[in-house]
């Protein structure tokens, strides 16, 4: 394994697509839809960069070409909307037997902050969600499960992802989800539904405190399913878990932690995708068709949020088998959420700048990532 604190810096870099600036965008998610061939960018438009001044969810899409996306104008989600509540932490996730695109967020009252409702163990915060089957075109109006799901009644507050859900092969729906329990600690879980999102549930807490998460379906060997969690942390390293009862209940991973934390913490982007050839001059084994392998964006030092780094992990039940970041935006980078367009091929939505990490959201799209010698790098770029 590599050094973490050694990160890779080549010489050419994926080309970077500026998708949102000029108002303050923040808290970037991304949906790929196989069919179309259609990418789906979704954002918080705030009216300062603070959170307390969330104001309304945005989305463009891309049709996805081979050197980068084309991209249409944004539009503001209206339909995710409560009135006197600010939108915050855009969640979508495809249910491909309805075909239809849920958009998961939260809806927080006024401008109360999340602090607030911690000190005070009140909750400000609704659970929300809308649909589309039409990919955005159209919105149903919204769904709010709060009064629905009684574990909420125990909490000071939560929030979704923010980042992507994910549909396991099964066809259970996973949306990430952590709560902060009253007396302050925050913990991650999975909302579920079996039944193509007409109802929902939630399973275990994390016995480890964690934060914003991500999930991601992978399989082993003996093709046995598994749920990987990554989730924030205020102790220095990522949180890594497993589940082996697709998401109800999540073990940490055995063993020291490998993945650095940035600073006080920050958001960071997981997805599964079939195992690569590691060949630089062979071409992707298209029967591997199921999900071995994880690949995993933050922010690679362990003080500020710069240089948003992409991992690469052979055997997601070891955390001591991830490789050296491959720097995709060097200086100041932030939030991030990752998207498999297939055939080894990958976008990656985040937040950077020149001088913030906050000044823009943009986006690029990567090829087929290998590991020579250790180091994680994309075959196409370098070749």
């Amino acid at each position: 394994m590599g050094n973490l604190d050694s990160p890779i810096h080549l010489n050419m870099h994926p080309q970077k697509q500026t998708l949102l600036k000029s108002c303050v965008y923040r808290i970037p998610a991304l949906l790929y839809e196989r069919k179309s061939e259609t990418l789906l960018a979704f954002a918080e438009q705030r009216k300062t960069s603070s959170d307390s001044h969330a104001d309304t969810l945005v989305l463009k899409t891309g049709k996805v070409k081979e050197e980068s996306p084309d991209w249409s104008d944004f539009k503001s989600v209206d339909e995710a909307r409560i009135e006197g509540h600010r939108t915050m932490n855009p969640c979508p996730l495809y249910e491909r037997n309805n075909q239809t695109l849920f958009l998961f967020f939260i809806c927080v009252e006024g401008t109360v902050e999340e602090s607030w409702q911690i000190n005070n163990g009140i909750n400000k915060t609704r659970l929300c969600y809308i649909y589309s089957e039409d990919l955005g075109q159209s919105w149903s109006s919204v769904t709010d499960l709060t009064d629905t799901l009684a574990e909420i009644n125990n909490w000071a507050t939560f929030a979704v992802g923010p980042g992507h859900g994910i549909q396991m092969e099964s066809g259970r729906l996973i949306v990430p989800v952590y709560g902060y329990a009253k007396g302050g600690a925050p913990y991650a879980i999975s909302l579920y539904s079996d039944d193509n999102g007409d109802h929902w549930q939630f399973g275990k807490m994390l016995q480890t405190k964690s934060i914003e998460c991500g999930m991601a379906e992978f399989f082993d060997e003996g093709q046995n399913s598994f749920i990987y969690c990554n989730a924030r942390s205020q102790e220095g390293y990522r949180v890594e878990a497993i589940s082996e009862n697709d998401g109800d209940e999540f073990c940490k991973l055995s063993g020291p932690p490998t993945l650095p934390e940035t600073g006080r913490g920050c958001q960071g982007s997981v997805i599964s995708f079939p195992a690569q050839s590691e060949d630089a001059n062979t071409e992707c084994d298209q029967s591997q068709d199921k999900n071995k392998w994880l690949l995993y964006t933050h922010p690679s030092n362990h003080r500020r949020r710069i240089d948003l780094g992409v991992y690469l992990n052979k055997s997601p039940q070891d955390p001591n088998t991830w490789s050296k970041p491959w720097i995709i935006n060097q200086g100041p980078s932030g939030y991030s959420d990752l998207a498999y367009i297939g055939e080894g091929w990958f976008a990656c939505l985040m937040e950077c700048g020149d001088k913030t990490e906050i000044e823009q959201i943009a986006c690029v799209q990567m090829g087929t990532l290998i590991l020579i010698n250790g180091d994680l790098i994309d075959k196409y770029i370098n070749v």
